[in-house]
């Protein structure tokens, strides 16, 4: 049974750093400076043999005007609405402090259990902070290190109680719903084959589900990445406005589109390496990064009004590089007036910038409206199916004498190329290894032509294509 753990507290009290401690892994970002987090993060949490969801929150402040803060603070009001168990971290060394008691008033109308924990406790030093914690009104606080793993067991304690307390509540609904059952009127059922394998979807869904895809959503500062992931999970689920740079942790969103199961990761926008020059914005472009490395496919996300500079070539190269599925959607398309002649230069100026990429999927959306989210999704499946193709070796072969006969290669030192076989080494994305008598004499011009046919030959627009040369073996060698 799966409960909800949240960890709540004012700033730089250490809540992202107990967040990585029971996730396993470094995935939210840590800084000695206060306000590091923004948005709610979530993960699957382990302590021993208890599995559960962790939310890690933005540190608390007291304030309601509309400003990035007040925003952080509805984000944590939301998280503490969606948990089983809070977790209300303090800094044993700190002491209580005024904010501190205000945010004790606010979990107490919660009506959630809540668990007071001392951060920071491996030292005498906190000794003093754990006795005034008392007057919170919370009972007794669980003195932790975060950063060293002391006080685990008590936290353990904590969640299996829990896990417990919701495996009853699941078990008493069940008897409840077996006594409505006994005085409904028995109705025979027959399951058919439409059942399982009907046209819709519902059941097809059901009986027949289909692996989850990873999207990884790039770009610029303020291009809208946060406010589409919004529009499109239908939620407030990150944080949003007009100041650029608000988003710093990459967030998962699990979402469902169409019997899909999508984890839409929000990530921090990317300057030009030479503008990067905080610690902070540091981590938050290298989170940024990792992202894409553990992506399936990429959205890179253009403002319409200002496409195309230079560092939004720079991700898109990256990505090839990476060897990811990639969309361009272009965003605020709503500003846009002569959107038939804007779009059309566009397209020409992707096809002319973005050569290793020809006919990358462009799709014009806008975040705020959720215009064009449907054509966007499609386009994504497409270039999945892409990314995942596999050619037989036979077609392969066929279509590389094609080719060869169409352009043989070039003679280098009065010598001639022979392009002798050709096979499909692995997809995501499609990798293939042409033997060939010199392979490091074959031209580069002479593989981007190779490369660019298959793409044509095989229907892979848009998709990163790697191209392997190997030497063929010499039937004599070794003979005499």
């Amino acid at each position: 049974m799966t409960v909800t753990v949240a960890i709540v507290g004012r700033p730089n009290v250490g809540k992202s750093t107990l967040f990585n401690r029971l996730v396993g892994r470094k995935i939210a970002l840590v800084d000695d400076t206060p306000g590091v987090t923004r948005d709610r993060r979530e993960a699957e949490g382990r302590i021993a043999d208890l599995t559960f969801r962790v939310l890690d929150t933005a540190g608390y402040e007291d304030v309601s005007d509309g400003s990035l803060e007040d925003r952080m603070r509805q984000q944590t009001e939301l998280a503490i609405r969606e948990a089983d168990v809070i977790l209300f971290m303090i800094d044993a060394r700190a002491g209580v402090v005024p904010l501190d008691q205000r945010f004790a008033q606010v979990l107490r109308k919660a009506g959630k259990p809540v668990h007071l924990v001392g951060n920071k406790a491996e030292s005498s030093a906190a000794e003093a902070g754990l006795v005034e914690a008392f007057k919170l009104g919370f009972g007794e606080p669980i003195p932790l290190s975060a950063e060293h793993g002391l006080g685990l067991s008590e936290l353990y304690s904590i969640v299996s109680a829990a896990i417990d307390k919701a495996a009853e509540a699941k078990a008493a609904a069940a008897e409840e719903a077996v006594d409505a059952l006994d005085i409904m009127p028995e109705v025979d059922v027959d399951i058919t084959a439409d059942m399982l394998e009907g046209e819709g979807d519902e059941a097809t869904l059901r009986w027949n589900p289909r692996r989850y895809l990873n999207i990884a959503i790039v770009g610029r500062p303020n291009a809208g990445k946060s406010t589409l992931v919004n529009k499109m999970v239908g939620a407030d689920r990150v944080l949003v406005g007009p100041e650029a740079g608000i988003t710093r942790d990459s967030i998962l969103v699990p979402w469902e589109w169409q019997g899909r199961t999508i984890n839409l990761v929000d990530t921090a926008g990317i300057r030009r390496r030479s503008r990067v020059t905080g610690k902070l914005e540091k981590l938050a472009v290298g989170d940024s990064l990792r992202s894409i490395q553990y992506a399936e496919v990429v959205v890179l996300l253009l403002d319409a009004t200002i496409p195309f500079e230079k560092q939004d070539l720079a991700l898109a190269d990256l990505v090839e590089r990476e060897g990811r599925a990639m969309v361009i959607a272009l965003n605020k398309w709503d500003l846009i007036e002569d959107k038939n002649r804007t779009l059309a230069e566009l397209r020409e100026a992707c096809e002319r910038l973005l050569p290793q990429l020809r006919g990358v999927p462009l799709v014009t959306i806008s975040g705020l409206t959720g215009r064009n989210i449907d054509r966007l999704m499609d386009a994504i499946f497409a270039i999945e199916r892409s990314w995942n193709s596999h050619v037989s070796t036979a077609r392969l072969n066929r279509w590389l004498a094609g080719m060869v006969e169409g352009h043989p290669p070039p003679a280098i030192a009065g010598r001639r190329l022979k392009l002798r076989y050709m096979t499909q080494a692995k997809t995501r994305p499609p990798s293939f290894i042409v033997f060939a008598s010199r392979p490091d004499a074959v031209p580069a011009a002479y593989q981007r032509y190779l490369v660019n046919g298959l793409r044509t030959a095989f229907d892979m627009p848009g998709t990163p294509i790697r191209l392997w040369l190997r030497g063929g073996k010499n039937p004599y060698v070794n003979k005499k």
